[in-house]
């Protein structure tokens, strides 16, 4: 049974005297102070317990306030700490004490209560509290507003379980469900399981290292691990059986396993075989997609994608939104001097994370773009441009961001595939001129379609024009126009928005300026190397899609706080790799302007 642990809101205290004195006679002068007395000074009580009381009771054992907790978890990711190691800077950093308002002698607390804490905030749907309370104390500052420019990228992140391959993901979750099914119910296993020879055959964790190296002996241990899967499964849905044991979630993913991986057939005989399931392409009776495949029975979120020829992983992928400022509106120091004045010293607000999203790693970016954009617009820092890579992009999206939230979407999108746009020779999609009004589409030797036919084509509306057989086939330009020995050109047009939204990206994209202005998105690559270096963003501490987007969301979190420090400092944010001779001539050149 779950201890109650109550939450009585209240404002955090202010930090302790002597802990300020300290804090003031260790960083004065030129010192800067660190990260959480800064976050302390400019931000104060930045996630107040009311936000999350709804994730505790009123009655029971008093627990710690979660606000802290949520600025401890935060303050973790800025340090990329364990929870041990959270818990002990707690009990003996002066700055996480200044910021936190504890005393001196406050003994802090076990390292399990983060745990409990990230559990709670995930069951009560709070996950994302912690990211809405900061961009909302910046939009109050004026350092955040609707408008301007953003960009996002998304990025792989590897789940928390081993990699496991059929044979090892079969036996492992017929193993997973044994162990849960004993730790919770001990004497039904010992009543209605041979224990002995269970445990003989999954006593340790099924591993490639000790299965047998023959393909036959393989098989045979598949086939075993299918029959005693099913004859768990009845077991545990037999009428003798407590109806709470097929809730376990590791019953569950067996038996989510057995479907995906086998078949019951009866023979000739009447006996019942168990055999495995073959790709369609084999003649089997196929598998299912990737975005429902499991891959291990200890997270059942996670899933199995690739990216390109070199990039193949198990796992999540998240997805970052930031804004991005030209470089013409940063103003730069030239003498080295910070400021601490809290302003920025005068430079301009750092880029700030303003939505971050995960999903498994099946879901393709075209996906989430709509999902980035609702976010977004709930936090009301809808962006006018947006800058995605091709990834995100579609016809309809270019459209529809457009129309319901006000945005444009700059990226490019897929080329014009015919034979004549990628030979670039002959007629091509934009030699044709399109009558939407009259349904009609004009060739370049004056030919008129005959059949206009609305369609739809792998789940999109489309229109098939078509021209009249006998004009194609006399037509003098015929090898120029279609590479069919018989019939007629052909042309696929998306509805009228779409095409022309298409056509006039794609006019664009060739151009010069809209290359330079395309420039920059690339600097959300720098975001994610900040992520993946400072949180440890590509690999998930924690299993099942909703705690790791809890990590992910604090993680962004601790990394909009490391930009602003930098800022409150006076640091400007400067190119990578800048040599010591090009930053010289930096500065002679502002002493000449």
């Amino acid at each position: 049974m779950e201890l109650t642990v109550s939450v009585h809101p209240k404002p955090w205290p202010e930090p302790a005297p002597e802990i300020v004195a300290a804090i003031r006679s260790i960083y004065r002068g030129k010192r800067v102070p660190p990260l959480p007395v800064r976050v302390r000074d400019e931000l104060g009580e930045l996630f107040a317990d009311a936000e999350y009381a709804a994730a505790f009771g009123v009655e029971g054992k008093p627990g710690w306030s979660p606000g802290r907790l949520a600025l401890i978890t935060v303050l973790q990711r800025v340090e990329n700490l364990t929870d041990r190691q959270a818990s002990e800077a707690v009990r003996a950093d002066l700055s996480w004490k200044y910021a936190l308002g504890l005393a001196l002698d406050d003994p802090g607390f076990d390292a399990s209560v983060l745990s409990e804490f990230r559990s709670r905030v995930v069951d009560h749907g709070l996950e994302e509290k912690a990211l809405d309370l900061l961009l909302a104390a910046l939009v109050e500052k004026g350092l955040l507003k609707a408008g301007g420019k953003q960009r996002t990228d998304s990025t792989h992140v590897i789940s928390a379980v081993r990699d496991l391959n059929r044979l090892e993901l079969a036996g492992e979750c017929v193993r997973a469900a044994l162990e849960a099914i004993s730790a919770a119910a001990p004497h039904w296993v010992e009543q209605v399981l041979e224990v002995g020879g269970w445990a003989e055959r999954y006593r340790a964790r099924i591993d490639s290292w000790r299965l047998p190296a023959a393909q036959t002996k393989r098989e045979e241990l598949a086939l075993g691990y299918g029959a005693d899967g099913y004859a768990l499964v009845e077991a545990v849905h037999a009428p003798f059986s407590p109806l709470w044991l097929r809730q376990l979630p590791a019953v569950d993913a067996l038996r989510i396993m057995l479907i995906q991986n086998y078949v019951r057939t009866t023979d000739r005989a009447g006996r019942e075989v168990v055999r495995r399931r073959r790709p369609l392409e084999d003649g089997g009776e196929g598998l299912p997609p990737g975005r429902w495949r499991l891959t291990s029975p200890y997270d059942t979120d996670a899933r199995w994608a690739a990216k390109g020829d070199d990039l193949f992983w198990n796992g999540y992928q998240v997805h970052i939104s930031e804004t991005c400022h030209t470089a013409a509106g940063t103003s730069t120091s030239t003498d080295g001097s910070t400021s601490t004045d809290g302003t920025g010293g005068g430079l301009t607000p750092p880029n700030l994370i303003t939505n971050i999203a995960t999903t498994d790693a099946s879901v393709p970016d075209v996906a989430m773009t709509d999902t980035v954009h609702q976010a977004l617009h709930r936090r009301g820092l809808l962006p006018s441009e947006h800058y995605l890579d091709s990834g995100y992009a579609s016809a309809d999206l270019l459209v529809s961001a457009r129309a319901t939230f006000g945005l444009a979407l700059v990226t490019p999108v897929l080329l014009d595939h015919s034979p004549q746009a990628r030979a670039q020779a002959g007629y091509d999609r934009t030699a044709f001129t399109v009558d939407w009004e009259n349904q009609q589409v004009t060739c370049p030797q004056g030919q008129i379609s005959n059949s206009w036919n609305p369609c739809r084509q792998r789940g999109t509306e489309a229109i098939v024009v078509m021209f009249p057989a006998a004009a194609c086939r006399s037509c003098p330009v015929r090898t120029l126009c279609t590479t069919a020995k018989r019939g007629s050109r052909q042309l696929t047009l998306r509805p009228q928005p779409m095409q022309q939204a298409l056509d006039s990206a794609r006019a664009e994209q060739t151009s010069k300026d809209w290359q330079d202005k395309y420039k920059l998105r690339a600097g959300v690559e720098g975001t994610m190397r900040q992520a993946v270096a400072v949180t440890g963003l590509r690999r998930a501490r924690y299993r099942g899609v909703k705690k790791v987007h809890l990590e992910h969301v604090f993680s962004a979190v601790a990394l909009n706080l490391i930009r602003l420090d930098a800022w409150w400092n006076g640091h400007a944010l400067d190119r990578t790799r800048t040599s010591h001779l090009a930053r010289l001539e930096l500065a002679e050149l502002a002493l000449t302007a």
